[in-house]
């Protein structure tokens, strides 16, 4: 298993509007290692052979509407993945795992937006999810989705309104969490209400999720220390 004094994290911040979504302040609170983070609009990408993990932010961008610094981006994972780098994508970052590996024809408009705290389903034991049958829940906002992902997949959960919710890749340190796990009561509460104050899109959608009950069953204190255990190189062996 890889020590502690050997992590080094990038964090590729996929955020678009930095006054409305701040994912490298969500991701880094819960860290204790070495990182770094990397604006994926500007073009500024981590150079893979320099980190042991990177992880992949959400994004209010399109993954059916790619822009240029996402092609980009999908070639930089393709590399960190080919030279045993552990990967994890978060929502936009999830899609795009699955575009940049699987191919466009795996990735989706969904036919309804996830918005707000849903109960997912635990479909395959995980280190990151914990075991099969646990249904947590935990925070998301989505537009788009992965789907029918093809071998060299394993699909790790689901949920009511969305068939692929996490996977791994089979024999790799890589995975993908349509979720934002990183995303607290407090911050997802302000997130909304942001969203709503500036006409974004889906404002039903949005109200709605401002009238549940919110709940989160703490996920993210499971998927950082089972993620930052591996590394390319272990992956076999689990």
């Amino acid at each position: 298993m890889i020590q502690a004094h050997d992590i080094t994290v990038a964090i590729v911040d996929n955020s678009i509007d930095p006054t409305i979504y701040r994912p490298v302040e969500h991701w880094s609170r819960t860290l204790d290692v070495p990182w770094k983070a990397f604006t994926a609009r500007e073009g500024r990408l981590p150079d893979p052979a320099g980190f042991s993990h990177i992880i992949l932010t959400g994004s209010e961008s399109s993954i059916v509407e790619r822009e240029l610094w996402a092609e980009a981006e999908a070639v930089m994972v393709r590399e960190a993945i080919a030279g045993g780098a552990a990967v994890l994508g978060s929502c936009w970052g999830h899609q795009l795992l699955a575009y940049a590996l699987a191919g466009e024809s795996h990735v989706r408009r969904a036919a309804r937006p996830e918005i707000g705290w849903i109960a997912i389903r635990v479909e395959k034991d995980s280190e990151i999810l914990g075991p099969a049958g646990t249904r947590p829940f935990t925070f998301s906002i989505h537009y788009d989705e992965a789907f029918d992902l093809p071998a060299g997949f394993e699909v790790l959960a689901s949920s009511a309104a969305c068939p692929v919710e996490a996977f791994r890749l089979i024999g790799k340190p890589v995975w993908g969490l349509q979720c934002h796990p990183e995303i607290d009561i407090p911050t997802g509460l302000k997130n909304l209400r942001d969203l709503v104050d500036r006409g974004f899109k889906g404002r039903d959608a949005l109200l709605e999720a401002l009238e549940q009950t919110p709940r989160d069953s703490g996920l993210i204190r499971r998927i950082v220390p089972a993620f930052l255990a591996f590394r390319g190189e272990d992956a076999g062996k689990r």
